[in-house]
This record gives structure tokens, sequence and C-alpha cells, in this order.
């Protein structure tokens, strides 16, 4: 079954010159919701950017369902919510949440 995206993928610009593979759930991607939640890890395989993506309202039982999810390039997730461009040049391991009512994100410790 194919997903019915967001942004189709003609109506993708290119946001940064470089790309590579991210994971992102389909609240982001079919549903529309902005970016609330992202982190890196290590890349698990080439192409791997070790970017994930989530709008942050995911229960544990949705994230572990694959079929919620995708994997993307990140200029398709900058596409839906490009206030995450400022952060994608940081290294693994980060993480950031979005600031509640801002177009920006904060850094989250662990």
């Amino acid at each position: 079954m194919s997903k019915k995206l967001m942004i189709a993928e003609e109506d993708i610009v290119r946001l940064i010159p470089h790309d590579g593979g991210c994971v992102a759930t389909d609240r982001i991607t079919v549903d529309g919701c902005e970016v609330g939640y992202m982190y890196r890890e290590d890349p698990e395989e080439e192409g791997d950017t070790g970017w994930r993506f989530y709008a942050g309202d995911e229960s544990e039982d949705y994230v572990y369902d694959l079929r919620n999810s995708g994997i993307y390039e990140v200029n398709t997730i900058a596409n839906y919510d490009s206030a995450i461009l400022a952060h994608l040049h940081t290294d693994a391991p980060c993480a950031f949440e979005k600031v509640p009512g801002k177009q920006y994100f904060r850094r989250v410790e662990s």
C-alpha cells in the first residue's frame, strides 16, 4: 500500500545541497504535522545521516509499528519543517525539541 504524502514529490524543492537518508513518522509526512522532536544517532548504514524525526505526539506503540514511518531524504523533511535546517550539521549523538508555540528547537540534554 502506497502512502499519500502531504507534499507531492514534484513539489519538493532543494533546500540543502547535500543529502542522505533519515527516518520520519507518518505524523509528519502523511498527517502534515511539524517536527516536534528530532535526534541524531550514529548512522546504521551507508547513506544514513542518523537523523530521526517525530511530531512528538506519537505513542510508543505507534513508533514501534514500522508501517507508521518511512525512510526519506533529509531534504524532504526540511520541506515539511524548515526549522530543522539550523541543526542538521550537529554531530551525533544529539537531540532537539521544538519550543512550544515557536518555530525553533532547543537542545535536549540526556
